[in-house]
């Protein structure tokens, strides 16, 4: 009996401490030219965004050796997947690595999707999405196929269409199949579950001289989608990284011609506000996507760093005592 209430006062002691850890926000990031590395920036807010130092996966496959446009979600065992953005050019697949922790990574793998497409120009930004309704992963990119679309504003090696493979494990990956062909080219694709039944596909409308976010819908991750509506920013934006803070949904954007950041937050995606000014995101952050992780997480990217740097001789050290 004893025991019993021992164990019982253990398991009390650790669902304490698991439910008061707070959740930080992180985006992941990487820097141009995009040949250092995976980067993490972080907000308790989803609003004010700060570095976390260090680089975290360099990249080493591809034919260019770049890591662009990375995408992370978690699965219910704990385990990030992360896909990303390997070549500019002459890659036929994106590249994919796992981690506990976000800091030990598995062995890089190129996961070769447009093999059957010798032809294609160019796998870009695979964006990754959990289908918890499915126990699977949905991975959407642009890819352009030359002459196999209406050329419409875009010459052919610019007329991007939205692909997507599905898998459970990385190993068995299905067939590509096209997830999405609004009429016009269109890049930067991230899908949004908003409840059963109901998603939402944030892209790139990529022609001239639009280059800027639309949204459809559907009742499946994989669609169909529907109509693309009007844009909801303006022209030189991409690369929609969406989180839900409460009830709100906050999109933020890459203004590349700006070298800067914007967002604009709504909670049905047809009306939305731009709060570009009540945000602020570090200098030199590239668009990736944004997740949730505990506060103890946070820590452990930070101590990581300054154990790195010790070893290097450099006694720099981070005060931890606001992550709580």
């Amino acid at each position: 009996m004893i025991k019993i209430i021992k164990l019982l006062a253990v398991f009390l002691l650790v669902f304490q401490f698991c439910k008061a850890e707070k959740d930080f926000y992180v985006f992941t990031s990487f820097h141009e030219p995009a040949n250092e590395g995976l980067r993490f920036i972080y907000s308790e807010d989803g609003m004010h965004w700060d570095n976390i130092p260090g680089t975290w996966l360099k990249p080493t496959i591809g034919n260019q050796k770049v890591l662009r446009d990375p995408s992370i979600t978690q699965t219910p065992d704990g385990t990030y997947h992360l896909v990303w953005t390997s070549s500019w050019k002459g890659d036929l697949g994106f590249g994919y690595s796992s981690s506990k922790d976000l800091i030990n990574w598995t062995k890089e793998q190129l996961i070769p999707v447009m093999k059957d497409e010798p032809t294609t120009v160019n796998v870009w930004a695979p964006e990754i999405f959990y289908d918890d309704t499915k126990s699977e992963f949905v991975v959407v990119w642009a890819s352009c196929v030359p002459h196999r679309f209406k050329k419409g504003q875009e010459e052919e090696k610019n007329n991007h269409r939205l692909y997507y493979i599905t898998t459970k494990d990385f190993k068995t990956i299905s067939k590509t199949k096209l997830l999405y062909d609004p009429g016009f080219s269109s890049i930067d694709a991230t899908i949004v579950k908003r409840a059963t039944n109901d998603y939402v596909l944030v892209f790139k409308d990529n022609t001239r001289p639009n280059r800027n976010l639309k949204v459809a819908f559907a009742k499946s991750a994989t669609g169909p989608y529907s109509r693309a509506t009007t844009p909801f920013t303006q022209s030189f934006t991409e690369g929609p990284a969406v989180e839900k803070v409460n009830d709100t949904y906050l999109i933020y954007f890459d203004e590349y011609k700006k070298f800067s950041f914007g967002a604009v937050k709504t909670k049905d995606f047809i009306h939305y506000t731009n709060i570009s000014k009540e945000v602020s995101v570090p200098e030199g952050h590239k668009h990736g996507t944004i997740f949730k992780v505990p506060a103890s997480t946070i820590k452990n990217l930070f101590r990581t760093y300054e154990i790195s740097n010790i070893q290097k001789k450099d006694t720099t050290q981070n005060d931890l005592s606001f992550i709580k």
